[in-house]
C-alpha cells in the first residue's frame, strides 16, 4: 500500500470523525431553536428527521450505484437484510440515548461518556469471543477511566452532572459498542451503501416507536428544513461513507487512532458554538483518552 493511499485514508477517516464530532453541537442547537409554531424541537423530531432524510439519501446513493455498476452489484439476500436490520437497531438506540443525554448534560461530557466504547469493546470481546485482554488493552482501559474522571471534572466540582444524562450517555456508549462490533461482521460481502441502508431501516423501526411513545405535541415539520438536513448529513450520510472508504486504506489500527479526532472536535465545537466551559483538567482528561486509543491500536499499526 502506497503512502498516498494511506494519506488518502487518513484524510477520509479524519473528515468522517470530524463530521461525527460536530453532530452533538448541532443537536443541542436544534433543541434551543423553535419552529414556526414557537415550540422547541423535541428529541423525537430531531432523531426522526435525521433517519428519514438519511434513509432517503442512502436510497439515492444505492440507486446511483446500481445504475453505474449494473449487474456487478451483489444484491443483499433476505438473510442479509434481516441480520443487518437487527444489527441496525443498535444504531437507532445510540441516537436515542445520546440525543437524550445531551439534553441533561453538556456536549463536552456527553462525548466523553460515548468514548467509553474503548473499555466496553474490550469487555464485549472478552465475553463473546472468550478472549483474555492483553496487558496493553488493560492499560488502555485504566487510562480511559482516569481520563474520564478528569474530562468530566468530577474531582474539582461540587455539582455533579445530571444522573439522567450520565446513565443515558453510558447507554449510548453501550449501544454504539454493539454497532461497532457487528458492523464489520454482518453481511460484509455486499456493498457498504446497502449495508448502511438496511442498518438504518432497522434503527428507524426503534426511532419510530420512540417518536410515537414520546411525542406529546403535534409533530413540528419545520425540523426537516431547519436542522434535519444538517443532522442527517453529519450523523447518517457523510461519516459512514468517508470511514468505509478510509478504513481499508489506513487499516484498523491507524484508522482507530485518527477517528479519535471526534472527541476534541466535539468539545471544541461545544466550547465555541455553545459556550460550554471546558477547564484545563478536562482537556488533560481528553488527551488521556486519546492516548489510550493510540496505546491500544499502535501495535496493530505495525501489522497493516
Amino acid at each position: 500500500m502506497t503512502n498516498n493511499n494511506i494519506l488518502k485514508g487518513v484524510f477520509f477517516v479524519g473528515l468522517g470523525a470530524t463530521s461525527y464530532g460536530m453532530l452533538a453541537t448541532f443537536v443541542k442547537m436544534a433543541y434551543a431553536d423553535t419552529g414556526v409554531s414557537g415550540g422547541h424541537f423535541t428529541p423525537a423530531e430531531v432523531i426522526t428527521s435525521q433517519f428519514v432524510i438519511g434513509i432517503a439519501a442512502i436510497l439515492l446513493i444505492n440507486a446511483f450505484g446500481r445504475q453505474k455498476r449494473g449487474t456487478h452489484v451483489l444484491k443483499a439476500s433476505p438473510k442479509n437484510i434481516r441480520d443487518l436490520m437487527i444489527a441496525g437497531t443498535s444504531t437507532g438506540l445510540t441516537s436515542i440515548f445520546y440525543y437524550l443525554a445531551v439534553r441533561y448534560i453538556p456536549v463536552s461530557i456527553g462525548i466523553v461518556l460515548l468514548m467509553q466504547t474503548v473499555w466496553m469493546g474490550v469487555l464485549l470481546e472478552m465475553l463473546l469471543e472468550k478472549k483474555r485482554p492483553s496487558g496493553v488493552k488493560v492499560l488502555a482501559v485504566c487510562i480511559v477511566l482516569i481520563g474520564t474522571v478528569l474530562a468530566t471534572n468530577l474531582i474539582q466540582t461540587d455539582i455533579l452532572p445530571d444522573w439522567r444524562g450520565i446513565v443515558l450517555g453510558l447507554l449510548a456508549a453501550a449501544s454504539f459498542t454493539t454497532t461497532m462490533f457487528t458492523a464489520n461482521r454482518v453481511a460484509v460481502e455486499i456493498s457498504s451503501a446497502q449495508r448502511s441502508l438496511y442498518m438504518l431501516l432497522g434503527g428507524a423501526v426503534l426511532v419510530l416507536i420512540f417518536a410515537l411513545a414520546t411525542q406529546n405535541t403535534p409533530f413540528n415539520y419545520d425540523i426537516f428544513f431547519k436542522w434535519g438536513i444538517l443532522v442527517a448529513l453529519f450523523g447518517t450520510v457523510v461519516p459512514p461513507m468517508l470511514m468505509n472508504a478510509g478504513f481499508p486504506l489506513t487499516g484498523i489500527g491507524l484508522g482507530s487512532i485518527v477517528s479519535s479526532l471526534e472527541l476534541p472536535v466535539s468539545v471544541t465545537m461545544a466550547y465555541f458554538l455553545l459556550h460550554e466551559q471546558v477547564l484545563l483538567v478536562q482537556w488533560i482528561g481528553i488527551l488521556l483518552i486519546i492516548a489510550a486509543i493510540v496505546v491500544m491500536n499502535v501495535k496493530f499499526r505495525k501489522q497493516d
